[in-house]
C-alpha cells in the first residue's frame, strides 16, 4: 500500500529529528488514550465538538486558495489559524473530544490543503501531534481553575484564559522549534522562533479562539460570525507573505536585488551626512570551482550558509542581499563620520572575510556528508557621501574597489580613495601586502547532517 517506507521523506531527516517525531507522537497518542479514562462524553459535549468542528471545516473550505498559496510561497516560521477552533475546544470541551477535533480538522487540513500543496505527511502527524498536546495543557488549566472554584461548564475568569493560552502557545511552539533546531541547527532567532509578525498572528488567533469560546457558551449559530474577520485577517497575511517573497532571494533568503536598491536609495535619501554609511560588495572567490566539483545544489547551500554569516555579523537594520550569482551587497548606515568611519568599515569586512573563510558547510554526497570549507571572498567597499552622493555612484566606486580586491590577490579588502588594510597587514612603507589565493576549494569527511523541518 505505501511501497518502500525508505523513500519517505521522513527518513532523510537527521536521526535525532525522527526519534523526538516519533517520542512526541506516541506521547500524543498516550494522552489521547489517557483522557478516555475519565468516562464517556455527554451528548452536550460532543454536540458542541461537532459544532466547532463545523464551523472549522467551513472556515478551511473559505480559507483553501489563500492556505494553498501560502504553503507554496513561504518556507518561514508558520502558524496555523485553526488555532481558533482548537483552541476554543481546549477551553470548552473535555480533553478527549478536543482531541478528537484537533484529529479531524487536521486530517480535513491536509485534504485539502497540506497535500494539495505537496507537504509532506509526516510533518502534518507530527503538527498535529503538537496541537493535541498543546490543546490537553490547555485544557489542564481550566481543569485547575474550576478545581480552585470556577463553575463547571462555563469559561474560567480571563486570568484563567490568558494562562491557558500561554500554554498552549508554549507547548506548540517549544515542539515545532525543537524540530527545526534538530533538523537545521541553531540558526538565527527569527529562522527558529519567527518574527513578531508571525507571534502577533498567533497571538490574534487565540484571542479570536477565546472570544468564539465565549460566545458559544451563550448563542452557537452568533459563532459563526468569527468566519468573516478571520478570513480578513488570513488574506492580510497572504498579502504580507507574497510581498516579502517577491523582495526575497529564494536561495539565499536574503533582499534580492531589486529590493535592495530600493531601499538602499531611500536610506541614503534620508541619511544624515553627519553620519556616514557604506556599500560592501562582496565575491567568492573560485566559486566556479565548488559547482563543478560538488555540483549547483552545493554551491547553493554554500551560498546560502555565506549569506547567514554575512547576515550574522552586521546590524539588525543593515540591508543586506544577494547581488546576483555569488555577489553580496551590503548598506552599512550611522558610521562614523571621517576617517573613524572608514576604520568601522574596514572592521566589519575584515570581520565576514574572516568568517567565510574559516567556514565549512555541510552538505550531503553519496559517500556520505562532507565539508565544504576553504572558501574565501574579496570584498570591496566605497563611503558616502565621500565617494558619491548617489548610490549608483557609490556603487560603481564599490565595485572597482572589489576588483582592486580581486587584482591584489583575492580573499582581501579594499576601500575606495586608496587601499586599506587592517594594522597586521600593513608594510613598513604603508603599502597593502597582498594576500596569496587559499588553495582550491575542498571537502573533508563529516559527522555533521542536517535537513530542513518545519511546520
Amino acid at each position: 500500500m505505501f511501497g518502500s517506507t525508505a523513500r519517505w521523506s521522513f527518513w532523510s531527516e537527521p536521526a535525532r529529528v525522527r526519534l523526538l517525531v516519533v517520542a512526541v507522537e506516541a506521547v500524543a497518542i498516550g494522552l489521547a488514550v489517557a483522557t478516555l479514562s475519565s468516562g464517556p462524553p455527554t451528548g452536550a459535549d460532543l454536540a458542541l465538538g461537532g459544532w466547532i468542528l463545523l464551523l472549522g471545516m467551513a472556515h478551511i473550505e473559505a480559507a483553501t486558495g489563500i492556505e494553498r498559496i501560502r504553503r507554496r510561497v513561504t518556507a518561514t516560521a508558520y502558524f496555523d489559524l485553526s488555532s481558533v477552533w482548537t483552541f476554543a475546544a481546549a477551553l470548552l470541551l473535555p480533553a478527549a473530544v478536543a482531541t478528537g477535533v484537533v484529529v479531524v480538522l487536521y486530517a480535513h487540513l491536509w485534504l485539502r490543503v497540506w497535500k494539495p500543496a505537496r507537504v509532506p505527511l509526516y510533518r502534518l502527524v507530527y503538527t498535529t501531534a503538537t496541537v493535541v498536546l498543546a490543546a490537553v495543557a490547555a485544557h489542564a488549566v481550566v481543569l485547575a481553575a474550576r478545581a480552585a472554584g470556577a463553575a463547571a461548564h462555563e469559561l474560567p475568569a480571563l486570568g484563567w484564559i490568558a494562562l491557558a493560552a500561554l500554554v498552549y502557545l508554549v507547548v506548540n511552539n517549544m515542539l515545532v522549534v525543537g524540530a527545526v533546531a534538530l533538523g537545521e541547527g541553531l540558526g538565527e532567532p527569527r529562522t527558529l522562533l519567527g518574527g513578531l509578525d508571525d507571534h502577533v498572528l498567533e497571538l490574534a488567533t487565540l484571542c479570536l479562539g477565546a472570544m468564539v469560546a465565549l460566545v458559544l457558551t451563550a448563542d452557537r449559530w452568533t459563532a459563526a460570525l468569527a468566519l468573516a474577520p478571520l478570513l480578513v485577517l488570513q488574506r492580510a497575511v497572504q498579502v504580507r507573505q507574497l510581498e516579502e517573497a517577491a523582495t526575497t532571494d529564494q536561495k539565499t533568503g536574503l533582499l534580492n536585488t531589486a529590493a535592495w536598491r530600493s531601499a538602499a536609495a531611500r536610506r541614503l535619501e534620508r541619511a544624515d551626512r553627519s553620519r556616514g554609511a557604506a556599500v560592501l560588495i562582496a565575491d567568492l572567490d573560485h566559486f566556479k570551482s565548488v559547482n563543478d566539483t560538488h555540483g549547483h545544489l552545493v554551491g547553493d547551500a554554500v551560498l546560502a550558509a555565506v549569506a547567514a554569516e554575512l547576515r550574522a555579523e552586521v546590524r539588525q537594520h543593515d540591508l543586506v542581499a544577494r547581488f546576483g550569482g555569488e555577489e553580496f551587497v551590503v548598506l552599512l548606515t550611522d558610521l562614523t563620520a571621517g576617517g573613524a568611519g572608514r576604520r568601522e568599515v574596514l572592521a566589519v569586512a575584515e570581520r565576514i572575510r574572516a568568517r567565510v573563510a574559516g567556514l565549512g558547510v555541510p552538505v550531503p554526497a553519496a559517500a556520505g556528508p562532507v565539508v565544504v570549507d576553504g572558501l574565501s571572498i574579496s570584498i570591496g567597499a566605497a563611503m558616502f557621501p565621500e565617494d558619491g552622493e548617489e548610490l549608483e555612484k557609490v556603487l560603481a566606486v564599490a565595485d572597482e574597489s572589489l576588483y582592486a580586491a580581486k587584482d591584489a590577490g583575492r580573499n582581501t579588502v579594499r576601500i575606495a580613495s586608496g587601499p586599506v588594510v587592517p594594522q597586521a597587514r600593513r608594510s613598513t612603507d604603508d603599502a597593502a601586502a597582498p594576500v596569496p589565493a587559499p588553495d582550491p576549494v575542498a571537502a573533508r569527511p563529516s559527522a555533521r547532517a542536517g535537513g530542513p523541518f518545519a511546520e
